[in-house]
């Protein structure tokens, strides 16, 4: 048995830069985290005993299959087709947060399931390979669109600025700050699940086609990314700037194109600044998924109760990235 766990992530600033029409012209930077919430996907080869089925596979459902061309989960086909694996395998899928929810799910499970295959294989893929691997999958076979923070974040993990380069290079930067002051940022942070989940590739279609039109928006969303940064390394505890800069993040965001907002999503941000919050943002592409809040702790439960209807979801920052936590082939079942 193979098991892979990759973390979710958390999107600060900088998002929009990360797309392909944005960064072959401007560069692209990102301020971002992962947190201990993950996607996990196992894998086996199914033994003799099994003789009947080709592939077994559990996500919402459960698959028994003896053509891999009758696999429903596009994503498990069209990778199992792309990496030519013919053996009888078991697939399971488990993760802790709901899937198009804005927290980078999909690249998540993307980049496990790419590694896991490898791995499969007997063989290792750096984080740069696998990085560009997946990103690969995604825009070429997959044909999804969108940019391509949430597969570095995920795949490195923690609390990173990440610069991408005109020509899809990039880099990986940690923030050089105290465990103490990183700790003080996860306190004051706040997710709520506003039980919307939505085509994020959608979204990312609508507001590619704006970028040329925007470009004064994108430029001061790339530009806050160097002054979070400043912020969070400084020698300042207080980091209410960083709550405020959120609030001016949202509203830019929020105006790039209608399909990010709505009015639901309007009411629960402003609940949440009657009630102490400083700022806050939609994550991801935005249209539903999860909503980021900074809130001085002592705000925290005002915010909760009045945002009672919603699911808050407790986390803390990680820095393991995807890894493989297990790791036990069966060789003697190829």
């Amino acid at each position: 048995m193979i098991t892979i766990r990759t973390p979710y992530r958390i999107s600060f600033f900088g998002g929009g830069t990360d797309y392909y029409d944005w960064y072959k012209e401007y560069n692209g930077d990102i301020l971002s985290t992962t947190i201990n919430h993950y996607n996990y996907i196992s894998c086996r080869y199914l033994s003799p005993f099994h003789s009947n089925l080709k592939d077994k596979f559990s996500w919402k459902i459960l698959e028994n299959n003896k053509k891999i061309g009758n696999i429903r989960y596009q994503i498990i086909k069209s990778a199992l087709m792309h990496y030519n694996i013919e053996q009888k395998i078991e697939i399971i899928n488990q993760y802790d947060l709901p899937v198009c929810s804005g927290l980078g799910s999909s690249s998540s499970f993307c980049a496990g399931l790419i590694k896991m295959i490898y791995a499969l294989k007997g063989k290792d893929i750096s984080k740069n390979k696998l990085v560009k691997e997946t990103i690969n999958f995604e825009r070429k076979i997959l044909k999804d669109s969108g940019g391509i923070q949430d597969q570095i974040a995920s795949i490195y993990g923690g609390l990173n600025y990440i610069h991408i380069n005109k020509n899809g290079a990039f880099s990986v930067k940690p923030l050089d700050i105290k465990e103490g002051k990183k700790q003080i940022l996860n306190e004051h942070l706040l997710l709520f699940f506003t039980g919307i989940t939505r085509n994020s590739t959608y979204i990312a279609k609508n507001q590619i086609k704006s970028i040329k039109s925007r470009y004064t928006i994108l430029s001061r969303i790339q530009e806050m990314v160097k002054y979070a940064k400043q912020v969070l390394v400084s020698d300042k505890n207080d980091l209410d700037d960083f709550g405020y800069m959120l609030d001016e993040y949202w509203k830019l965001k929020s105006s790039l194109t209608n399909k990010i907002s709505n009015s639901l999503i309007d009411d629960i941000y402003n609940i949440a600044i009657k009630n102490g919050a400083i700022g806050g943002k939609i994550l991801g592409a935005g249209g539903g998924g999860f909503i980021l809040f900074y809130a001085k702790p002592n705000k925290h439960n005002n915010i909760k109760n009045a945002l009672n209807k919603l699911i808050n979801v407790p986390f803390k920052f990680d820095t393991t990235g995807c890894q493989t936590i297990l790791y036990s082939p069966k060789e003697y079942y190829i």
